[in-house]
């Protein structure tokens, strides 16, 4: 398959699918957490997008490409964290937060594959 744009990589569409159940997991959160924790786990789970998606736009320069890609990896990790703690204060359940963290891992593994392989995704 070309791609084309960001929204042709298959981490991106896992990426943006992971932000969207994020949000829609972070609804149930508590009101007083309001400006913590839900606003942290949804401002993680989005930037793992819009680093892939600067990385794509980088990728003319193959230190800037995976320097993004590392970017959106801490967010991912950043959201296990979240995450992590949501189901530890019993906001969520261990079997939702693992869902998504199994998702993170995934997502992370795509990333470092296409870091170490970032010739194949820069041009020069």
């Amino acid at each position: 398959m070309l791609i084309k744009s960001h929204r042709d990589l298959d981490v991106y569409q896992n990426a943006v699918s992971a932000a969207v159940d994020v949000f829609a997991l972070s609804k149930g959160l508590p009101r007083e957490e309001q400006y913590s924790l839900t606003d942290q786990v949804r401002r993680s789970s989005r930037s793992v997008c819009a680093n892939i998606a600067e990385a794509w736009r980088k990728r003319k320069y193959e230190a800037a490409f995976v320097s993004k890609l590392n970017d959106a990896e801490a967010e991912a990790a950043e959201t296990q964290v979240w995450l992590e703690l949501a189901n530890r204060f019993s906001y969520i359940t261990a079997e939702q937060m693992y869902e998504l963290d199994d998702r993170m891992e995934h997502i992370i593994a795509q990333l470092s594959l296409m870091a170490a392989n970032a010739g194949q995704w820069t041009f020069h």
